[in-house]
């Protein structure tokens, strides 16, 4: 039988999540949004402190004539943002880049 930590025994989702504090996590939020960032708390209703995020928002324009779209990304940086934990879609490890 292996043995476990119990910091690393996953019972519950949210140990999922704890088990990536101080580490990169990816978000995926409401509104085109996403972030990748380090996780420095969270809690029960998945309201998270990151820091040095790195936000992208994605802006769909659709002509007034309704015969094409535009889509182009906003990005900025953040030292330390608070996340509401009602707009997050989706919780991640960042994606791998080639």
């Amino acid at each position: 039988m292996a043995e476990t930590t119990s910091s690393s025994v996953i019972m519950e989702p949210l140990d999922l999540v704890r088990l990536r504090l101080d580490e990169e996590v990816y978000l995926k939020l409401r509104g085109d949004r996403e972030l990748c960032g380090r996780l420095h708390a969270y809690d029960q209703h998945l309201n998270m402190v990151l820091g040095n995020v790195q936000e992208t928002i994605t802006i769909v324009d659709v002509s007034e004539e309704g015969q094409g779209q535009s889509i182009h990304t906003v990005n900025r940086n953040v030292p330390m943002l608070f996340v509401r934990g009602d707009g997050v879609i989706l919780v991640s490890s960042p994606p791998r880049t080639a």
